[in-house]
């Protein structure tokens, strides 16, 4: 384990077998892409405030590791650029880029532009909760994979996704296990279900029993080698 949102972590899912690195970005105020979760800095950087009201340059600074393990004192917070330089030296893995909140046409144009790399095709899905930056998205990359998440599903989910052509869509694991029958709905109507974030066996298995395409999880070594002992016994 290591540290999320970091390079280091993007090491150990690749070292573990991961298909995919799946990451979270937030725009800054020189509106670059920082690879963060949170929209403020305390949660899991030496730093205090919102990303948005930090420069790139005073992000990348910030310590990244040390509120989770001293062993990890000093990693950086990474800009988006620099996952696509680890990406492009480790072709084996593919990424998963969720756009938090609701980005401007310029910023989010830039950060697909970073994304929209030739090392990547085939191996780049883009994802956001926000319908917003999922419309703009479709105008300003439509050739990219885009896919919706959700936390629950609305009736127009379906009219929902046409709109934005979308290709997928990912569930929180919760919203699965209440509505097993909701994959059935999206695979019959062409989109793919990867499903987050599930992180113990139990869980594991009632998602591949109902047929999702996809698990994310903070535990892709254990993943892995629970999908293995399926598939040898």
């Amino acid at each position: 384990m290591a540290p999320p949102n970091t390079i280091a972590a993007f090491e150990s899912a690749w070292r573990a077998g991961a298909d995919y690195l799946e990451l979270d970005i937030q725009v800054t105020a020189d509106g670059d892409a920082a690879v963060i979760h949170d929209a403020t800095l305390e949660g899991t950087t030496s730093g205090v405030g919102p990303v948005a009201e930090h420069t790139a340059e005073q992000i990348v600074a910030l310590d990244a590791g040390s509120s989770f393990s001293p062993v990890f004192a000093g990693e950086p917070v990474p800009m988006l650029s620099q996952v696509v330089d680890f990406l492009r030296s480790h072709v084996e893995i593919g990424l998963v880029l969720e756009i938090k909140g609701d980005w401007a046409h310029e910023p989010l144009q830039r950060a697909l532009d970073l994304v929209d790399d030739p090392a990547l095709v085939g191996r780049l899905v883009v994802e956001s909760f926000s319908v917003e930056t999922m419309t703009a998205a479709r105008d300003l990359a439509p050739h990219l994979r885009r896919e919706l998440l959700i936390d629950e599903a609305p009736e127009h989910l379906l009219g929902l996704c046409a709109e934005l052509d979308v290709k997928g869509v990912g569930p929180d694991g919760r919203l699965l296990l209440q509505r097993p029958e909701l994959v059935q709905v999206l695979h019959e109507a062409g989109l793919t279900v990867n499903v987050w974030t599930l992180n113990e066996p139990e869980h594991w298995a009632a998602a591949t029993a109902i047929g999702v395409d996809g698990i994310v999880t903070d535990r892709p070594d254990r993943l892995a080698g629970w999908l293995s002992g399926r598939t040898m016994s």
